[in-house]
């Protein structure tokens, strides 16, 4: 789609044009007038004049000094500037504020501009910027600012119309313009699907305007707007579009998550109360018990553990469930007791490398004929990820609209496994006949290097591959799978850290590596406990430090 940038010194201008007709292609009907009155009238300007603002765009920030902007692809960048002033998409005489001011200006230009304040020259820039704020309270333009300075300021006027834009394009504002040198320079090199002419991530002009919406929400309570203002501001937002929706409730849950840092117990339940994103019922019920509203967090939890909406969420409510009736004067419940997992307990010394813990037991363990190798979560989800290539890169309705993703933009959801069953279904079968080892072999080499939501390619090398493709058993393969399909958010961490391999015997064992003091998190107890369900060999390696003297 785009041109090296090592040959095109406008490789950056050819992009944004990739963009633009990608755009008037898919979103005709959802572009704004303005929006679509910019893609028209950049395509009458001079190249030059295209390719200096689309440098400014793909810049950080939206004030630049004339003199930092020479390019050799350009030219005059004064003589390049002159549509653009005319247009009003740049403007020389935009306030700046004072320490705007100062991250455009090095330290002998403020000395300079500043040399009736009496600035001490070996003190530091923030040391100015404070003794001056006082002095100076009001932004003012560049040429009032520095009037003795022979440069030019200018300022981008559209950059939230191309942040729009770009938001279409990506369906997120979190991938930026570099996405493209960086698939240029095979940095970053993505599977190649099928995107039809109608696909786009926001389906309507009201799903751009309310992305938008949250995000200024979400820019102002993390600019430390008061929280009620905020609350208010994401009260009023609705959306018919499932993704949006969810969307609002992640926000919603990060500010719960907020005013339970800051003790705040009634604001956290008003919207916990008003919020259905995932673990926001379980947060709500733990700030009834902080309020000591215990038997309305009883109620709750109950009403929960009827029907728990995952595994952590069940997890969670076997610890309060007994606890809201202790406190509450009931019976005690009988103690739920975890299945017994393999013991290992081994006193290292440490090494002058300080490693982490579970590199020292890796080393401990390994031996020639019985490998042991450092994988965490990377084996089990890259071999699913291989496995399952054509069920999750599969071209389905909405789940590919630009040519820089990932994964599937529906990865997280309810209904992702849903949607994909049989295809999924056809690669998991491969388990039960042994056509598993040659497709994943086979991918291995084909789609090396491809960004994937699952492969860790640099944690996968072919040693370790063939090992584990003899080692492990595909019922225990299938298994790991379907427990990864069911919820993948929460399934692809907590995973054992080592595995250790003997191929004589073809077998294995799982390796989860606790140093002094640490202790297993909730995730790596639901993994360790489906190990031990299924009778897959497991163990936690227990460390401890030899004492120096000994």
């Amino acid at each position: 789609m785009t041109s090296n940038p090592l040959e095109n010194p406008l490789y950056y201008l050819h992009n944004f044009q990739q963009v633009l007709n990608w755009l008037k292609q898919r979103y005709a009907d959802v572009l704004s007038a303005e929006e679509q009155s910019f893609i028209d009238e950049f395509a009458l300007l001079p190249q030059p004049s295209q390719a200096l603002l689309v440098r400014m765009v793909m810049r950080k920030g939206r004030h630049f000094r004339l003199g930092k902007l020479s390019y050799p692809e350009i030219g005059d960048s004064a003589q390049a500037l002159q549509p653009l002033l005319q247009l009003g998409w740049v403007d020389e005489q935009a306030p700046l504020t004072l320490e705007e001011l100062f991250g455009l200006l090095q330290k002998a230009e403020i000395l300079q501009s500043f040399k009736a304040a009496g600035l001490q020259a070996k003190a530091k820039k923030n040391q100015w910027l404070e003794s001056l704020q006082a002095l100076y309270p009001m932004p003012q333009a560049f040429s009032q600012w520095c009037p003795e300075l022979a440069d030019r300021l200018l300022s981008l006027t559209l950059m939230p119309l191309c942040d729009r834009l770009r938001l279409m394009f990506f369906g997120n504002l979190y991938q930026d313009w570099s996405e493209f040198v960086l698939a240029d320079l095979g940095i970053y090199s993505y599977e190649t699907v099928e995107i039809s002419a109608d696909a786009r991530g926001l389906r309507s002009r009201d799903d751009v305007e309310g992305f938008c919406y949250l995000h200024e929400c979400q820019e102002a309570f993390e600019a430390g707007t008061e929280l009620p203002r905020v609350l208010e501001r994401i009260a009023a937002f609705r959306s018919a579009n499932p993704w949006l929706e969810k969307r609002r409730g992640k926000l919603l849950f990060l500010l719960g998550q907020h005013c339970e840092r800051l003790a705040d117990w009634a604001l956290a339940r008003e919207i916990y109360q008003q919020c259905a994103y995932p673990g926001a019922r379980q947060r709500l019920i733990r700030v009834l018990e902080r309020s000591a509203e215990y038997q309305a967090a009883l109620a709750l939890a109950e009403q929960a553990a009827a029907a728990p909406q995952s595994a952590a969420e069940a997890q969670q409510l076997l610890r309060m469930l007994p606890r809201l009736r202790r406190k509450l004067g009931g019976p005690p419940l009988p103690r739920v007791v975890s299945r017994e997992v393999a013991r290992l307990d081994l006193c290292l010394p440490r090494d002058e490398q300080e490693r982490a813990v579970e590199l020292h037991v890796q080393a401990h363990l390994h031996q020639p004929r019985v490998p042991v190798h450092y994988v965490e979560n990377s084996l089990i989800n890259s071999l699913f990820g291989l496995l399952c290539w054509p069920a999750i890169f599969a071209p389905l309705p909405g789940a590919f609209f630009h040519p820089f993703q990932r994964g599937p933009v529906d990865l997280l959801s309810e209904d992702f496994h849903e949607r994909r069953s049989e295809l999924f279904q056809a690669c998991l079968q491969e388990l039960d006949d042994g056509r598993y080892r040659d497709s994943i072999r086979q991918r291995f080499i084909a789609k090396w290097g491809l960004q994937s939501p699952f492969v860790f390619w640099g944690a996968l090398s072919e040693a370790l591959l063939e090992q584990a493709l003899y080692c492990l058993p595909a019922e225990h393969l299938k298994l790991w799978f379907q427990r990864l399909l069911l919820d993948i958010k929460a399934n692809r961490a907590g995973m054992p850290d080592l595995i250790q391999f003997w191929p004589e015997e073809k077998t294995y064992r799982m390796i989860e590596v606790k140093g002094p003091g640490d202790r297993l998190q909730d995730n790596q107890l639901r993994w360790l406990d489906f190990c031990e369900e299924h009778q897959m060999p497991v163990a936690v390696c227990y460390v401890q430090w030899q004492d120096p003297a000994t």
